[in-house]
């Protein structure tokens, strides 16, 4: 009897199904012991997978919670890429339903920052562009000018003080939290991402200059706490900027 991949994939990620019909040895017999050799390999690969991909939040919950965690995660959200440096990218939505952790409100936030900084270190390479060009553009055409955004450049904005979270489980001496909003930006100036505190006005403006609106529309998005200065000078510090147009 032929295997089809559904059944084979829907028992291979849990534990307490059979061994599917027509899993059988060269001399015809059941696999049964290869299959779960095979299955628990499986799930230890996802799991380890997991466990490098939201550090931060395995050392929230702890080691033995994380890895319990991830059997439920890896069954409810199997893999749908064979590269596993972008599995996960369900975990920020799974810890806001998970039971469990629901009562770490700030965690699905971390995941997300942890699942940013991921992507800014798999993202394409981007040339920055000189900083004194935005300064050689005339006022009067400045408003309507738009930024092409380097594709490392995320952001995340939280109700939680996340940027503190965050340094405070990859730092040492890093300060305390405190419980307030933040929002972070990240960027990757040369080979490895870097984070950056912001407040929510910066960040929604960093959004719109990403979706190739222009300065006119990104300081609109903002509130009158938007300081278009500082969120472009830290742009282009960042060599986030890669053309002014």
């Amino acid at each position: 009897m032929t295997v089809t991949q559904a059944a084979f994939k829907a028992a291979m990620l849990d534990p307490a199904a059979a061994v599917p019909t027509g899993i059988v040895n060269p001399d015809g017999a059941a696999a049964g012991k290869r299959f779960d050799v095979y299955r628990n390999n499986v799930a230890v690969s996802l799991s380890d997978a997991l466990e490098a991909a939201f550090p931060v939040v395995r050392k929230l919950v702890g080691d033995e919670f994380f890895r319990a965690m991830a059997g439920v995660f890896l069954r409810k959200h199997p893999p749908n890429t064979p590269l596993m440096m972008f599995y996960g990218e369900a975990m920020p939505q799974f810890l806001g339903r998970f039971e469990p952790t629901k009562s770490i409100r700030y965690l699905p936030d971390i995941a997300r920052i942890e699942l940013a900084m991921r992507h800014a270190y798999h993202a394409a390479d981007a040339t920055p562009v000189d900083p004194e060009t935005l300064g050689s553009l005339a006022a009067d055409t400045l408003i309507g000018a738009k930024l092409r955004i380097a594709p490392a450049t995320q952001t995340v904005t939280s109700d939680f003080p996340v940027h503190a979270i965050y340094l405070a489980n990859t730092q040492t001496e890093a300060p305390k939290p405190v419980m307030q909003a933040e929002a972070v930006l990240i960027t990757r100036p040369a080979f490895d991402p870097q984070i950056h505190r912001i407040d929510a006005a910066s960040a929604a403006c960093i959004d719109a200059l990403k979706k190739g609106q222009s300065l006119g529309h990104a300081m609109a998005t903002g509130d009158e706490t938007l300081d278009l200065g500082a969120v472009l000078g830290l742009l282009l510090a960042q060599g986030a900027v890669t053309d002014i147009y």
